[in-house]
């Protein structure tokens, strides 16, 4: 019955084998109220908050029925439940029911039983809202109530999380609780293929990461409006049958976003590409002749650095000079020449190892800087990746075309109904509830949260941030609690390293090159004097258990080493500690010459430069590290949402454009 009451959402969908829902139409009006109106909802909403506790309040009273029941006897409530949920849909009391079914079987079978503020994150997330629930509060076990009782209700499930080794964990806990109920679980990994995807997706709830559902969507599309002519063709298709036998997904049911934040706010600037090798192209001597001849320009004179977008424009001089050039490497033809020199310096100047990319296995691999994670089978477009890889001396990978594209904000506007949760996400509400739809209710903690605050200190030098770090780490660590220091590189985590390893310091290094090894390195991560330095690896959803001696001596020390563009993405960081009423504490020791400064905060950079100065140890006044990060993230945030804003209509002028030939995204 649920699956018929949701279906209508999706009754002006796009040509397409699968359930989805069609966008909705908005003006510059709508937006900016539904964007206020968001705003407001998040800040007051006592109504809704006052339903939800209600609602624990309802699901708790069952606890002394629940328990004294028998294993077999909850076996044949659940199969009651799964009935009246397919027949009435989410009716209360079936709802009630389900959450408290779900919370007897997970405190037999996990050893956990849900708190009431994670049985009120569920209500909210059942009901297509954003939970913001504090960090260590237990979103993995929250997310199972909702996808729970929309599975027993016939809904076929999503659970999205932001690595592969989120997905796997969290589905592999929680399959015991899913097995009881008699629903299937699957996972979406990277390495799988199409017959494994399918069977993923055909399960009543299914375990991915952001990415893959996407670029699974995308080749989807491909596949269902591969040969077609226009839109008439692909119905023609759709209503064979075929295309549904081709596609790996099953419809765009109901989704639980995890980290929902970085999902629809922090990725959503970047649209996520298919591509297709692409005949002939550029060969090695024309980009090897760019990129010596663009190392001869001067910044200023020849050409201008755009940190902010990563990229590099020539000046008129920059264009002339380049143009005289006696060069038969070069394209001769103006416009190309003159891109393949942007390019060439884009690649020396804005794209940096192991920071940008690694090099492994004698290929360029990106790096994603929210994750901090490799992104295997990724590519920059236009040249720019072949142009990397030759500045590192390697063999060029054939050059691509885009054949589909879509942002994470437009894929999830398509779900019928989308819920999520994450830490950090109050401050996104104007722009959720305008883009799509969602509202955003805080949730709050089980117990007092005791992290300590231990200030920030700003140094004149990168150099001597790095010595205080390693001297901080030290000190911690000596009293036997254990020590996260967080950095935003691939090389800041290798030089912290570096240092630790000098003073005779026992640490370990998580980045994007020990990949293998996160499991390991964070379950060893809560150790008494452990010293871990990671990249944002161990950022969103990595939960670092405590030994009991760390726990008495403190709990887990974080330091973080430089700001983010988000002050949501350093909250993350400082969250590993202190969770679930644990203690723990957290630093920030940053440098005046690290990037977000310099990239977003230039001016007022160079004035505190200019009139401040430091004390022996290279220390700057505090209220110039308070001024430089308030400045610098509120830009670098006012920066990102306008290209969100203007990837949002070039997606939607794209798509209104290929709709007449018929083409996927």
């Amino acid at each position: 019955m649920l699956r018929a009451a949701l279906a209508p959402a999706a009754a002006a969908l796009a040509p397409s084998p699968w359930v989805e829902r069609a966008e909705a139409r908005q003006n510059g009006i709508d937006r900016a109220l539904l964007h206020a109106a968001g705003k407001l909802l998040a800040a007051v909403s006592p109504l809704r908050r006052q339903r939800v506790r209600a609602f624990a309040r309802r699901v708790l009273a069952t606890d002394a029925l629940l328990q004294a029941e028998s294993l077999a006897q909850l076996q044949a409530r659940a199969q009651a439940l799964r009935a009246a949920l397919l027949a009435d849909g989410l009716a209360e009391d079936h709802v009630v029911a389900a959450f408290a079914l779900v919370r007897e079987v997970s405190g037999r079978q996990l050893g956990k039983r849900h708190f009431a503020v994670q049985l009120m994150g569920g209500r909210a997330i059942l009901d297509g809202v954003i939970a913001e629930m504090a960090t260590g509060e237990g979103k993995t076990l929250t997310a199972l109530l909702p996808a729970v009782t929309m599975a027993l209700a016939g809904v076929p499930v999503h659970v999205v999380t932001v690595n592969e080794y989120l997905a796997a964990r969290d589905a592999d806990e929680m399959t015991p609780v899913y097995a009881f109920f008699g629903l299937s679980v699957g996972k979406v990994l990277p390495d799988q293929e199409p017959p494994e995807r399918r069977e993923a997706y055909l399960s009543d709830v299914t375990y991915c990461v952001n990415k893959d559902l996407t670029f699974d969507y995308l080749r989807d599309r491909i596949e269902v409006l591969r040969g077609t002519l226009g839109a008439r063709a692909a119905v023609a298709t759709l209503v064979a049958g075929r295309a549904a036998q081709r596609a790996v997904m099953r419809g765009l049911w109901f989704a639980i976003v995890d980290e929902a934040d970085s999902v629809f706010i922090d990725e959503a600037r970047t649209p996520l590409i298919i591509s297709a090798t692409r005949p002939g192209g550029a060969g090695i001597p024309e980009y090897d002749a760019a990129l010596a001849q663009a190392a001869r320009l001067e910044s200023g004179p020849h050409y201008l650095l755009r940190e902010r977008e990563r990229h590099v424009v020539l000046t008129e001089a920059g264009r002339a000079w380049v143009l005289a050039l006696q060069d038969a490497a070069l394209p001769h033809a103006e416009v190309e020449r003159t891109r393949v020199i942007e390019q060439a310096l884009s690649a020396l100047h804005c794209y940096t190892r192991d920071r940008h990319y690694i090099v492994a296995d004698g290929k360029v691999q990106i790096v994603d800087e929210y994750t901090g994670r490799v992104m295997a089978d990724r590519s920059w477009e236009s040249g720019l990746h072949q142009m990397v890889e030759r500045k590192e001396a390697l063999d060029i990978t054939a050059r691509r075309h885009t054949t589909a594209r879509i942002t994470y904000q437009r894929l999830f506007r398509r779900y019928l109904r989308v819920g999520g949760m994450s830490g950090t996400v109050t401050e996104t509400a104007g722009e959720l509830k305008s883009v799509l739809g969602l509202d955003v209710l805080r949730i709050g903690t089980h117990r007092p949260i005791l992290r300590r605050d231990l200030g920030t200190r700003l140094f004149a030098q990168g150099a001597q941030r790095d010595a205080a770090v390693v001297q901080s780490a030290l000190a911690q660590a000596a009293t036997g609690r254990a020590v996260l220091v967080g950095t935003r590189s691939v090389a800041a985590s290798e030089r912290i390293g570096a240092l630790l390893a000098a003073a005779g310091a026992a640490h370990q290094v998580l980045n994007a090159k020990q990949d293998a090894e996160e499991a390991a390195i964070v379950t060893g991560a809560g150790a008494p004097g452990r010293i871990t330095v990671a990249t944002n690896m161990a950022g969103r959803g990595t939960d670092i258990h405590l030994d009991a001696a760390v726990r008495s001596a403190g709990g887990l020390h974080v330091v973080l080493t430089e700001f983010h563009d988000s002050t949501r993405i350093d909250r993350q960081l400082y969250g590993r500690s202190g969770r679930q009423g644990d203690p723990g504490s957290f630093e920030s020791l940053v440098a005046l010459d690290d990037e977000l400064f310099a990239t977003h905060a230039a001016a007022l950079q160079a004035w505190v430069r200019a009139r401040c100065r430091p004390d022996a140890q290279g220390r700057l006044p505090g209220w110039a590290a308070r001024a430089l990060r308030r400045w610098a993230q509120q830009r670098a945030e006012a920066h990102h949402a306008d290209v969100r804003r203007q990837t949002l209509g070039h997606e939607r002028d794209n798509d209104r454009l290929l709709a007449f030939a018929g083409r996927p995204e």
